[in-house]
């Protein structure tokens, strides 16, 4: 999966196979893995102005199509999202050794909502969303195992979760500016 939606300062390139010459400048998330080259995301980053290019290693989460690999461009425009396997790790190209992962492992949706500018990171759960300046909301839990983004329309974004005491899907609505929702199957 390939998004870029959003303006980007950064060209990439996902690699089939680790490169036999490697560039001076490599950065593995998260640096401290092990056997992280196994069916890693190996992405060939070239950022805007003056500073290299450099090769990412990104470790898999899990393996199979369950699950989000890709590229995703970022509402700030020298960030770059990377998810392999449903381990998301958010990078700054001008400076790789600024990132971090996303708090859900795994992932299981990324959404590109244009505006208000955001990525919003689906977990089993909740939902979190990342804006130009970072993390910008995390919402509350909206079912008990399992969630859908149906769809975005203006500033609400809806979905479903799995309700356990009915046995169904039960339908959540969720502020994109707030993170603020009501609805969902989960209840405490």
């Amino acid at each position: 999966m390939l998004d870029f939606t959003f303006p980007h300062e950064w060209k990439a390139e996902v690699l089939t196979a680790r490169p036999l010459i490697l560039p001076a400048r490599q950065f593995v998330y998260p640096a401290l893995v092990e056997e992280v080259e196994r069916r890693a995301l190996e992405i060939m980053i070239r950022p805007a102005g003056a500073a290299g290019l450099f090769l990412a290693t990104c470790a898999l989460g899990f393996a199979g199509d369950t699950v989000p690999s890709g590229l995703w461009a970022c509402p700030d425009p020298a960030w770059i999202c990377a998810v392999a396997g449903g381990y998301a790790y958010l990078i700054d190209t001008r400076d790789p050794a600024r990132w971090e992962q996303v708090v859900y492992r795994p992932v299981t949706n990324v959404t590109v909502v244009p505006e208000p500018a955001l990525l919003v990171f689906a977990g089993f759960h909740s939902l979190l969303a990342w804006g130009s300046s970072g993390k910008v909301w995390e919402t509350g839990r909206l079912s008990w195992d399992g969630l859908r983004i149906t769809s975005v329309r203006g500033e609400t974004l809806l979905g479903t979760g799995w309700d356990m005491t009915t046995d169904r899907e039960l339908e959540f609505l969720v502020n994109l500016r707030t993170g603020e929702h009501r609805g969902g199957g989960y209840l405490v």
